[in-house]
């Protein structure tokens, strides 16, 4: 199969399974988790994938990586290797209800972190095993074994396949000053891939810059967020990691507990009403075009 009917399936593997799948469900309200998918791809040989192990940690996985654990008897080249990478933008409703809270998050937004990533897990299982069944080595690095978290010297914790790194990689969006990742589609997203044993045209990075989206960090204006924060997490100087956790170690997951009836890590404040919450702000002031459709 070629990479342009390789690039056709992924697209239209993930968007059906997103638009039509009866799994894309927020339990509890009965009604899509998700909005339709930004998809984009990237290059297993990415210089980037190296350069993340020396920018987060000896510990991140590059793709080549990912597929040795998944195959171990079998050798795989980064230069054969594609990495398919999707945006899950939140839903009206959803942001509709985020809005309206300043210190706690909304029940569907709670519903939306636990339902919701519930199909992007299920999402990451089908758009591989649909690969695999065609005859194509595939991994979905974030529910392979050993995917988990370490401790960063620059970030502190930090996961050993960060899918807004991926994303990056991918050219679907870059970095905000609370270190959220600003899409196309906004920054109230979640973010899947999938790495597959095959060429595909990797996506162009359009951006100059990891925080060229960011109205802060690109026009020293904005800095929404900072206000949005109930744990003032986030300043000038960026995203505190550790504050932003303890709040949502002893004050979102309690709360979210007590709405699902089990452990979840809920927050997202920051990601709505705020200028990048359904676009990239940045982008009429550019003279390209990102949007994947």
């Amino acid at each position: 199969m070629n990479s342009t009917k390789l690039r056709t399936m992924a697209k239209d593997t993930v968007r059906k399974l997103v638009d039509d799948s009866r799994e894309n469900n927020l339990k509890g309200f009965n009604e899509k988790s998700w909005d339709s998918p930004l998809i984009g791809f990237a290059a297993g040989n990415d210089p980037l994938f190296k350069s993340y192990k020396k920018l987060i940690g000896e510990f991140h996985w590059t793709p080549a990586e990912v597929m040795q654990i998944v195959y171990p008897d079998t050798a795989f080249d980064e230069n054969e290797l594609s990495i398919i990478c999707w945006i899950l933008p939140q839903t009206e409703n959803t942001l509709a209800d985020q809005r309206g809270e300043d210190k706690l998050p909304s029940s569907r937004w709670v519903y939306s972190r636990h339902y919701g990533e519930k199909f992007n897990e299920y999402l990451r299982a089908a758009v591989r095993d649909t690969f695999t069944t065609a005859g194509v080595k595939s991994a979905a690095p974030a529910i392979t074994a050993g995917f988990g978290y370490r401790e960063s010297e620059n970030f502190g914790l930090a996961s050993n396949w960060s899918e807004r790194h991926v994303a990056y990689t991918a050219g679907l969006g870059t970095f905000g000053l609370s270190d959220g990742f600003i899409t196309e589609k906004g920054k109230a997203v979640r973010i899947g891939s999938v790495i597959i044993n095959a060429n595909i045209e990797p996506d162009k990075r359009e951006y100059k810059s990891h925080t060229d989206n960011c109205l802060w960090y690109s026009e020293g204006t904005c800095g929404a967020c900072i206000k949005r924060c109930p744990a003032q997490a986030i300043s000038a100087k960026g995203h505190d990691k550790e504050t932003c956790f303890n709040y949502i170690k002893t004050v979102t997951a309690p709360h979210a507990e007590k709405i699902l009836g089990a452990y979840e890590t809920p927050c997202g404040l920051c990601q709505v009403k705020i200028p990048c919450e359904r676009r990239n702000p940045m982008a009429k002031k550019m003279t390209f075009s990102k949007e994947r459709v």
